[in-house]
């Protein structure tokens, strides 16, 4: 199961609009997705509720983990989305 490790670039964290972007994201690949801290549990990346409950802020290293059908590819495509400002999409 591969993972990586990503520091949140938006300047809110992962909060409302970014968490929203990373939540579809994720929901559109076949894989299981899991996002977290490297000294907590992981949640569902798929679930809006899990996300925003982590409470992750701008510069804050998160856990990225995939497993399942095109997991490598899901985890670079969802780790650069981490690693920009998402804020920013619209």
């Amino acid at each position: 199961m591969p993972e990586t490790r990503v520091t949140i670039a938006s300047a809110v964290g992962l909060h409302a609009r970014p968490a929203a972007a990373f939540v579809q994201a994720a929901a559109q690949r076949p894989c299981q997705v899991s996002i977290g801290r490297e000294d907590g549990a992981l949640v569902n990346a798929k679930s809006m509720l899990a996300v925003l409950s982590l409470a992750l802020k701008h510069g804050e290293e998160a856990v990225l983990r995939t497993e399942g059908a095109e997991s490598d590819a899901a985890l670079a495509e969802l780790a650069d989305l981490l690693a920009r400002d998402l804020d920013a999409v619209s």
